[in-house]
């Protein structure tokens, strides 16, 4: 049986990384590919109730630490019950978001320790370490410009935080090139589809 693979979409808010993984996962599809998409946090019934603390604008008194936590917990959950399960019968997993994020987010954007964040995610993540990682790269005032609905608790910190979680993403491709793929997002959403398509058709060759 093929390793599974597991592909995740990242970036900041507005960063189209949802239409992006919708149409990567149509392409798959007609490549005849074992293939489905999650989200973090979330994906399934406990992640999701997690899901819902975390965005909820009511739970403003959280600190930072009871969130990365949080986070975490999801995150274990989702690879637990259905991540782990999926690489080891060979699916593609194209996942909304992983650890990166609670890197950038929480360590980059909150100022909780990086290297401890990262001890963290070993444990949530069973090890598992993504195949690829597309980062939409977006300037921040923009992106949080595009959201036309609601603005959940995280999407409504200052834009100097969103700022640092975007700097947080190119910090990380910049220390993992092979794994992070930064595309900018300020281009047509066919144009990205291109550039996503050929990253994972490289991926697939190797």
């Amino acid at each position: 049986m093929e390793k599974g693979l597991l592909i995740t979409f990242e970036g900041a808010e507005g960063s189209g990384k949802s239409t992006q993984i919708l149409s990567a996962y149509e392409f798959l599809k007609q490549t005849k590919k074992n293939v489905f998409i999650l989200r973090e946090p979330g994906g399934v019934k406990i992640s999701e109730k997690i899901r819902d603390i975390l965005l909820d604008v009511a739970s403003e008194e959280m600190g930072h630490e009871c969130e990365t936590f949080l986070y975490m917990a999801a995150r274990a959950q989702l690879v637990e019950e259905v991540i782990k399960p999926a690489l080891n019968e060979g699916k593609i997993i194209l996942c909304d978001r992983f650890l990166d994020s609670t890197i950038v987010y929480q360590g980059y954007g909150n100022g909780i320790d990086i290297p401890l964040i990262k001890k963290m995610g070993a444990l949530a993540t069973k090890g598992v370490v993504p195949d690829l990682t597309l980062v939409f790269d977006v300037d921040a005032e923009e992106g949080l410009s595009r959201i036309k609905r609601a603005k959940d608790r995280i999407e409504k910190r200052s834009l100097d935080y969103h700022n640092r979680v975007r700097q947080g993403y190119l910090e990380l491709a910049k220390a993992e090139p092979q794994r992070v793929k930064v595309i900018s997002a300020h281009q047509t959403k066919e144009e990205i589809q291109t550039i996503v398509r050929r990253y994972i058709e490289e991926l697939l060759d190797k």
